[in-house]
């Protein structure tokens, strides 16, 4: 895709209110900000689709377990990953992970539409999806992108991805009554159009200079398993084992929220429909008001808070939250207070933590980027969910109270903070490190 320089110029002002863009970064910034949206908009079609069907086919606690035993599809998802990445490329390994979750989700479209009993499976199947896109899609923009760069676009890619999570609450909001085929049907065409534009940037991206100690975009990412790069990385353990916090302390809070819902939910109606609906209508409604805050925090505020205190700065902001949030849970233990504490930390979440950790990637390696990224992002989040549902089931056990899991949570969430400063001391290293020489000439945007 070629602009004229006036066009690029007039692209790269028209997105400065948000983050500094140079001209002829503008074009592949612009593409990947739309691709994270169609992304996050399809995934909020399908996080939609998957709530009531999880809730009425087993509850808040049945919930909790499945996102526990995601872990183990996790751990077979990232070793046929890692094997994939050892025998092709960067963009043959884009295009047959996209292309494989999509024709998964006509599968379940057909099944929905057919009213078989899907939930416990789809709600799986969700998981993987999301966190295996995702990560694919940060890993490629920390590919195309150095340190400097990553943290001044990055703030505007997100903002993508916050703008279509909100669109995607919005959206299912309008489509739930159709049924959850028609949301299903809806989120594949948006993912063809998602897969369509990767394919537009990876070969704007394959002109990029690339370091001479990562492989060619052509050649297979990985020497070695997931597994090994993982043993031997310190830098990933740190990431993972704040992942770990980050997901446990986020699992139990929805928990909390998931169980005080259903409560509400049964007050309100008792007839199927009636409970499918009003659950739908408050997940959507939930997900609309944590991504709006989100979006303006994304936009407004996070490139401003990574110039400000940079990246390992910009770390603490959510666990310090948390700190406070669940402390007032700890006294206040009603659903309008878990619902604006859910609220707050997934706004937070969604938008300066989520950012900042995908920068954390700027300074690493190409299968760093890839296949630890991916594995990280999948499997460290699932141990969290274990984690949670653990102490859910320990929880039921005792008859533990509101009150008692949000101070756990006060625990983890200073835990968490230790991570952070292991992070930042890792960082820190190796972005101390002179950058390798790269090879190959640079595209025209």
């Amino acid at each position: 895709m070629r602009l004229s320089v006036g066009l690029r110029h007039t692209l790269a002002r028209s997105l400065r209110p948000f983050t500094r863009v140079h001209p002829e970064e503008a074009v592949t910034a612009a593409l990947m900000t739309v691709a994270a949206f169609l992304l996050l908009t399809g995934y909020y079609l399908l996080k939609t689709v998957r709530e009531p069907l999880i809730l009425l086919h087993g509850g808040a606690e049945v919930k909790l377990y499945a996102r526990a035993g995601q872990a183990v599809l996790m751990v077979g998802v990232v070793h046929l990953y890692g094997e994939l990445a050892r025998r092709v490329g960067r963009m043959k390994l884009l295009i047959i992970v996209f292309l494989f979750f999509i024709s998964n989700l006509a599968v379940f479209a057909v099944l929905a539409r057919a009213h078989m009993a899907i939930g416990l499976p789809f709600f799986l199947w969700v998981g993987v999806f999301s966190y295996t896109m995702v990560a694919q899609f940060w890993a490629l923009a920390a590919d195309i992108y150095d340190e400097e760069q990553g943290k001044r676009l990055y703030p505007i890619i997100g903002g993508g991805s916050s703008v279509g999570a909100v669109a995607g609450g919005l959206f299912a909001k309008v489509l739930v009554p159709f049924g959850p085929a028609a949301l299903m049907g809806m989120a594949i065409v948006i993912l063809l159009a998602c897969a369509s534009l990767i394919g537009v940037i990876e070969r704007r991206a394959r002109l990029i200079p690339v370091r001479q100690s990562d492989p060619h975009p052509d050649e297979p990412l990985a020497a070695e398993s997931a597994w090994a790069l993982l043993a031997r990385d310190r830098y990933l353990w740190f990431i993972a084992g704040m992942v770990i916090l980050l997901n446990w302390v986020n699992s139990s809070g929805e928990y909390l929220l998931d169980r005080t819902l259903l409560a509400a939910a049964r007050q309100a109606t008792t007839s199927e429909a009636g409970l499918q609906v009003f659950i739908g209508a408050f997940k959507a409604d939930y997900y609309v008001w944590y991504n709006s805050i989100g979006v303006g925090l994304q936009l407004f505020a996070v490139s401003r808070v990574l110039r400000v205190v940079g990246v390992r700065g910009a770390l603490y902001f959510l666990p310090c939250f948390a700190l406070l949030a669940y402390g007032s849970a700890m006294f206040f233990p009603v659903l309008a207070v878990m619902r604006w504490v859910k609220i707050g930390e997934n706004s937070l979440q969604y938008s300066l933590q989520d950012t900042t950790r995908n920068a954390l990637f700027l300074v690493t390696t190409r299968v760093e980027k890839f296949v630890g990224q991916t594995a990280v992002d999948t499997v460290a989040v699932r141990i969290g969910a274990i984690l949670s549902a653990v102490m859910a089931m320990l929880g039921k056990h005792y008859g533990w109270s509101t009150s008692a899991f949000a101070a756990i949570n006060v625990g983890l969430a200073a835990a968490w903070i230790g991570f952070v400063v292991l992070i930042g001391r890792e960082n820190r290293r190796r972005s101390r490190v002179s950058t390798p020489a790269l090879v190959e000439q640079p595209a025209a945007s």
